[in-house]
């Protein structure tokens, strides 16, 4: 059995650096070797550790993303990246393509979706660096396409990634933290499916949870975008 892919996961919020190292460590043929939360610790991480694929955050306290990749191929290391982040801005994603970064994943994402990318990278390493060389156009195709899945990593069984959107949309850009109920009236769903995502959120680290007091009854729930 060949040796597990060695994985540095270079994150600034402690968290969400935790729930990635988690789903690598749950992807069969993948480890996390080593763990940064800024731009110097993840150079540094290079420096003193073999790694084969970085899971790089690309907006860290120190420097950005895209700086990291070029210093570290400035610096020799050849290692693959795949970029996690929020940004959506399509500059930041051509450039990170220009510099050979081979998957961006979005935050906030499910499970199955680092989990697919992860696997897809894996049998992209397993079908195509055992040679030097290929045939035709169709090969080189083929290569250039296996390292990006091509079926969609879904969410928890009933959850819809439009409605998933939605609410993480109004809870980034809620002024405070707001309850199941009153995010369930600004979206037009029901109290029980706006709980539903909200706690998904939660669970995978981008959400925070706490009790709101008002008054002699129970206690709500309220949540707020993790920053």
């Amino acid at each position: 059995m060949p040796e597990p892919l060695r994985v540095l996961v270079v994150e600034d919020e402690p968290v969400a650096a935790e729930a990635h190292a988690t789903c690598v460590n749950a992807v069969p043929g993948f480890v996390v070797a080593a763990m940064a939360a800024t731009g110097q610790e993840a150079l540094r991480a290079l420096q003193e550790n073999a790694i084969d694929v970085v899971l790089l955050d690309m907006n860290l306290p120190d420097r950005h993303g895209l700086e990291i990749v070029r210093a570290m191929r400035a610096a020799g290391h050849k290692a693959d990246v795949i970029a996690v982040s929020s940004a959506r801005d399509l500059d930041i994603m051509r450039s990170a393509v220009s510099l050979g970064v081979v998957q961006y994943v979005l935050k906030p994402f499910a499970f199955a979706t680092l989990r697919d990318r992860l696997q897809a990278y894996l049998d992209y390493r397993a079908t195509h660096l055992a040679t030097a060389e290929v045939g035709t156009q169709a090969e080189v195709d083929e290569v250039f396409a296996a390292v990006r899945p091509s079926r969609a990593a879904t969410l928890p069984k009933g959850m819809s990634e439009e409605l998933f959107g939605r609410v993480v949309s109004a809870l980034r850009n809620a002024p405070e933290a707001c309850s199941a109920s009153e995010l369930a009236a600004e979206l037009g769903v029901s109290r029980v499916t706006a709980r539903r995502y909200l706690e998904h959120l939660h669970d995978s680290g981008l959400a925070t949870r706490r009790s709101r007091y008002a008054g002699a009854g129970r206690p709500e729930v309220e949540y707020a975008w993790r920053t």
